[in-house]
């Protein structure tokens, strides 16, 4: 019987004589002292967490697939942050009054990161809800798509035969060539919505131009070649076509203000660096008050 009572008590004597191990490592500090030290390490633990939330946050907003989402996300990390300044405020008047000058001038350190990173990070969040990328290529595979296969259904019936005044293969080749154009301008769409250079941009736009050019000389000239029973199918491919390069404006707008390709360039570099160099003044921050208590706060 006494050996299981022996054997319960152990830990508990073990867990008593660290406690009185720690208490006794602070007899340098008076009362309202060691509470402020401990106070300062639980404002610090609570920064990191905060923190690590705030980053978190900040990039699910970045990679969200629906603006609902990203709204969400942005709204989470902007509370994080919050959470953290205020710990961060809370903070510094119980360093200066424990007068921890290592810990004041890495909580300072902390604290010019993290303003920066504050700054950035709304820059970063208020571009990630935007998604102008995710709706243009929305558009891009809607209503756009849409355009260009009314255009192409409008064109079809078009055939050789309908030409009064040129051969058959050349109101044949007007016709493919129309489409084969309008198509380009399809395929550019892509690699414009992705591309993160404006001058880049400006050579996908120009292709573009020339494509429209094109396809509207190829209606043009087709409409005036056509028997008149059929103009109104050329008409309606005109017609089509005009609602489609109207998309594709919006498309390019949308893709040139690029601000989900923004966003996540801005959290992959800029944004990375200001990170880690808040948690190296966390961590730093964390280990000194850690050191504060085992030795005595002396």
């Amino acid at each position: 019987m006494t050996g299981r009572v022996g054997r319960g008590r152990a830990p508990r004597l073990a867990a008593w004589a660290s406690v009185a191990l720690l208490v006794g490592t602070l007899a340098g500090c008076d009362e309202p002292a060691l509470h402020r030290l401990m106070e300062a390490r639980r404002l610090v633990a609570e920064m990191l967490v905060q923190f690590a939330r705030t980053t978190n946050a900040g990039n699910r907003a970045v990679t969200a697939e629906s603006d609902e989402r990203s709204v969400a996300f942005a709204r989470e990390a902007e509370q994080a942050s919050d959470a953290v300044q205020r710990s961060a405020d809370a903070l510094a008047p119980l360093l200066e009054g424990l007068r921890f000058q290592e810990e004041s001038s890495l909580l300072a350190e902390f604290q010019a990161a993290f303003a920066r990173f504050r700054e950035l990070d709304r820059t970063v969040l208020a571009l990630a809800v935007e998604n102008t990328n995710d709706e243009a290529q929305g558009l891009a595979f809607g209503a756009a798509l849409e355009a260009a296969d009314a255009f192409r259904d409008a064109l079809a019936p078009v055939t050789p035969r309908d030409a009064a005044a040129l051969p058959e293969w050349q109101a044949k080749a007007l016709a493919a060539s129309a489409l084969a154009s309008a198509r380009e301008i399809q395929v550019l769409v892509g690699p414009h919505i992705a591309e993160s250079e404006d001058a880049s941009m400006e050579v996908l736009e120009q292709r573009m131009s020339a494509a429209e050019t094109a396809t509207r000389d190829a209606l043009t000239t087709l409409g005036n070649v056509v028997r008149p029973a059929v103009r109104p199918q050329v008409e309606a491919a005109t017609a089509a076509f005009t609602r489609l390069m109207e998309i594709n404006a919006q498309i390019v707008a949308l893709s040139r203000r690029n601000t989900d390709v923004r966003s996540m360039a801005l959290s992959q570099n800029e944004k990375g660096v200001l990170t880690a160099e808040c948690e190296r003044a966390l961590h730093a921050l964390q280990d000194a008050l850690d050191r504060r208590a085992l030795a005595g706060s002396r």
